[in-house]
């Protein structure tokens, strides 16, 4: 029986979108800085005081195998919060990704590494180590809210949050969207025309008959 883990790394992240509705995708800045985009997992949240690290190292010690530490760092794009010993660290515990609202440095190592790791920012400075986070609470992190527990998955077009309990409906969805998609794709390349087999001229004349406002639907009725 195939896992959680290797239904959705099976699934590119769109598909996962446009399962959840067209949304769960964090912001289009957080981007990858590792030599592998590719995860899947159950996130293990932080929030951190912003541009302290006091919590960091604390929060990558208790994080499960596996799991994808997400830290909200507030957006602070001048402090770094995440570096190379950081990565080697968490991909030596085999978590499976690392997500940061915020920015990270030592980035000619981190280009190398097979760790994802995804943040908004690369910057020299270092965060102050003062004050105690918080850990395995809900979080903000690249525009998206996520809970312990939520899979956070990603590819080169970004990542996307599936709320934990929405997964198993999610990847119902996503998977047949995949078949609908494949099967689109065999019929382009066989020289059918896109707007003849999505019907967009049918759709465009029932939005036409419908009017162009919702105001004017109300007046003919």
């Amino acid at each position: 029986m195939k896992t959680p883990r290797s239904r959705l790394l099976a699934l590119r992240p769109a598909l996962l979108s446009d399962a959840l509705g067209k949304a769960g995708a964090m912001d289009h800045d957080m981007r990858c800085w590792s030599a592998n985009w590719r995860m899947a997992g159950p996130a293990f949240t932080l929030r951190v005081h912003t541009a302290d690290i006091l919590m960091v190292g604390k929060a990558l010690s208790d994080c499960p195998k596996g799991s994808v530490l997400a830290i909200d760092g507030q957006g602070e794009l001048n402090t770094a919060l995440w570096g190379a010993i950081t990565t080697e660290c968490a991909r030596r515990k085999g978590l499976a990704g690392i997500v940061i609202d915020g920015a990270i440095r030592d980035v000619a190592q981190i280009r190398r590494d097979k760790l994802p790791v995804f943040a908004r920012a690369a910057v020299p400075n270092a965060g102050g180590a003062e004050y105690r986070g918080e850990t395995g609470i809900t979080i903000q992190c690249g525009g998206a809210v996520v809970n312990p527990g939520d899979w956070i998955v990603s590819d080169e077009d970004g990542v996307v949050v599936v709320p934990q309990d929405r997964l198993e409906a999610t990847l119902e969805i996503a998977e047949r969207l995949r078949k609908v998609e494949l099967a689109i794709q065999r019929q382009v390349a066989l020289g059918n025309d896109l707007g003849t087999l999505l019907r967009y001229d049918e759709l465009l004349e029932g939005k036409a008959a419908a009017g162009g406002l919702p105001q004017m639907r109300f007046v003919k009725k």
